[in-house]
């Protein structure tokens, strides 16, 4: 899987298509990724009461859904009519001058 916790990513298909967020979990067996503010579900929860007796609010809790990883891009900063924008890349591998393999945005050339 190209796309990693933390990578700043931008939606390309689906409801959310256009949105920008962080990268919060991966799922690379699943190839799944939980995106920040991206697929949002409404979750019913129960109210609990914890080990000392008190009670853990419950009720509608919204929260991010994994989605496919396929559905996301790197997002990287690109220069267009003077504004910075920011825009999806792919991303590649190569070997860098110490001899480590290294990600890079095709689009820019620049290392990850």
């Amino acid at each position: 899987m190209r796309v990693k916790k933390g990578d700043k990513v931008v939606v390309i298909a689906g409801r959310d298509k256009g949105l920008v967020g962080k990268v919060i979990r991966a799922y690379p067996r699943e190839q799944k990724v939980v995106v920040e503010g991206v697929n949002q579900i409404t979750k019913h929860e129960k109210v609990q009461r914890d080990r000392r007796g008190t009670l853990e609010s419950g009720g509608l809790v919204h929260q991010e859904a994994p989605i496919h990883v396929s559905n996301v891009q790197l997002a990287v900063e690109v220069d267009v009519d003077g504004k910075k924008q920011t825009v999806g890349t792919r991303v590649g591998y190569r070997i860098d001058e110490d001899g480590n393999k290294v990600r890079y945005a095709k689009r820019t050339g620049e290392t990850i």
